[in-house]
């Protein structure tokens, strides 16, 4: 299987890297081994989301410089066996070239079912070097129009660098906002400005995130984790409805 996904966004916020991490997890229930790269140089969080930060000695960055082997830089969550992580440098200084990143994932993921990268926000050098090694890609998007215009720029994006097997999420959905908010008809109407195809539709769940503060991941249930159930087995190529608990 060996797929790499990068998960990305067109602006801070919409919790693309609860997305990857929910993601991750759900594709561990269904019995698949799944690195997490964190390519946020300079503002890495998935290590606290997955208990490990205190157990983080090496980075992409070390693996660049010839610090590490890239998989002495690899390392497991406490709760979930077969989901592994990979830190981003906390140095910005330290980003990586998209040609030196494909081929240190090249290295890695025969050993895994599923790669995912946890792309920086927005379009810069750090999305070029997150997505150079993708097979497909999952854009995050929350259901207003400043983040969509950021999602309809990393779809344009990611067609230019021939990713073509794109989907959409649309994260944190809060009805109650979206409909005081009235900048959208319906959620059809977003996935058709942002004009790609939709995999999951995610409720605003505050336990949700208070679990991966607290580096939780895969540990509680929350009705964000249901929908995360149906992305994995969508992501897989099951026939499956679209869930959404809100």
């Amino acid at each position: 299987m060996n797929d790499v996904i990068v998960v990305a966004s067109g602006k801070g916020g919409t919790g693309k890297s609860t997305v990857c991490v929910g993601l991750a997890a759900a594709l561990v229930k269904q019995n698949r081994k799944v690195l997490l790269i964190d390519c946020d140089c300079g503002m890495r969080g998935i290590d606290l989301m997955l208990d490990v930060e205190q157990e983080i000695l090496f980075d992409c960055s070390d693996v660049v410089c010839g610090n590490c082997k890239p998989r002495d830089a690899v390392y497991r969550s406490r709760n979930l066996q077969e989901l592994f992580l990979m830190a981003a440098p906390f140095d910005t200084d330290n980003e990586i070239s998209p040609s030196v990143f494909r081929q240190m994932v090249n290295e890695l993921k025969s050993e895994y079912d599923y790669v995912i990268i946890d792309s920086p926000a927005g379009i810069g050098s750090g999305f070029a070097t997150a997505a150079a090694p993708a097979d497909r890609a999952v854009i995050v998007t929350n259901a207003e129009p400043t983040s969509i215009r950021g999602a309809i720029k990393i779809r344009n994006r990611l067609r230019s660098l021939e990713i073509n097997d794109i989907r959409l999420v649309v994260n944190r959905f809060d009805r109650k906002q979206f409909e005081q908010n009235a900048c959208y008809e319906d959620i059809d109407e977003v996935v058709d400005v942002v004009g790609v195809r939709l995999i999951a539709f995610i409720p605003y769940d505050g336990r949700l995130s208070a679990m991966l503060q607290n580096g939780c991941a895969g540990l509680n249930w929350s009705p964000a984790v249901t929908v995360f159930d149906c992305m994995a087995k969508r992501i897989e190529g099951k026939r499956v409805p679209l869930a959404f608990t809100g």
